[in-house]
């Protein structure tokens, strides 16, 4: 399915265009000059998740936000929603823009892909600044279960047929609304990432991420699948202090397995730490990838 570039909320410095990478059409918002940055947003948003980080990052970096398969003014495609062909999407794209190494600013599942890709082309990664997912190995905590098992909606999402039909604009103002603090999302901003599940093939396609990927990743990871591996990337973790399955007693074991990595946890964040602490990604991301 392809898609046009109507209906694009604007930016001032920011600019668009479609790139051909590995055969998906893939949007991209791109702003300044200088080393390349890409940020990759999470489930259910797109590119303009990082509106209020671009102009700031942009001063001293080449800023590029793509919306990945599905999500945004991207390609919606049946098929391609496993770990291995989003880490493909990314490579990708890296190669279509003719980049070799990128710093990568991250969240939610862009984190998982992100990974992915720091764990098999390291060289391709110069570092990363995730929002809300540590690396790979944490371990099997029945509290962060039990609490992820209470987000039904979440659950359900992954369901064939069932979460496609359930993914429409009022569930995904409802799960913005509940894991960001209060006032972090505009109208604009809830209107913007829920309209596009309007379209029936971006439903199918949220839901086919759930059920392929973000769902089994995170079963892989408690399962100690990654613990063969070793990430060398220079990583940073931002975690919000409210977020309910990341909270700081949850997350253990992962440090052992990781070259140059950390953790900070922010106060007045959930889950969406781009909207609820843009000052602190912004800070944080100048210091990374200075």
């Amino acid at each position: 399915m392809k898609t046009t570039l109507d209906s694009q909320p604007r930016l001032d410095g920011v600019t668009h265009r479609t790139v051909n990478a590995g055969g998906l059409n893939v949007h991209v918002a791109e702003a300044g000059q200088g080393p390349p940055l890409v940020l990759l947003h999470g489930f259910p948003e797109h590119w303009w998740q990082w509106h209020r980080i671009i102009g700031p990052l942009a001063e001293n970096h080449r800023v590029i936000c793509p919306d990945g398969r599905g999500a945004g003014w991207t390609d919606a495609p049946g098929t391609g929603y496993g770990r291995d062909q989003l880490a493909a999407d990314f490579l990708g794209l890296l190669d279509a823009l003719g980049l070799e190494k990128v710093g990568v600013l991250s969240h939610d599942w862009g984190s998982l892909v992100t990974y992915q890709v720091c764990l098999r082309n390291p060289d391709r990664v110069s570092a990363h600044l995730s929002l809300s997912i540590p690396p790979p190995y944490f371990d099997f905590d029945i509290r962060m279960v039990l609490t992820i098992l209470r987000h039904v909606r979440h659950n359900v999402v992954a369901v064939p047929v069932i979460g496609a039909a359930l993914l429409r604009p009022a569930l995904v103002r409802r799960v913005l609304a509940d894991f960001s603090a209060a006032g972090s999302f505009t109208e604009q901003d809830l209107d913007l990432f829920a309209g596009r599940y309007a379209d029936p093939a971006r439903s199918r396609a949220g839901s086919a991420l759930y059920r392929q990927f973000i769902n089994p990743e995170g079963v892989r990871i408690m399962r100690g699948a990654y613990r063969n591996t070793r990430l060398a990337t220079r990583t940073r973790v931002l975690i919000g202090n409210d977020d309910p399955g990341m909270q700081a007693g949850f997350v253990h074991g992962y440090e052992q397995f990781c070259d140059d990595l950390e953790v900070d946890y922010l106060s007045g964040a959930n889950h969406f730490v781009a909207a609820d602490r843009p000052d602190a990604v912004i800070a944080a991301a100048r210091e990374v990838f200075a």
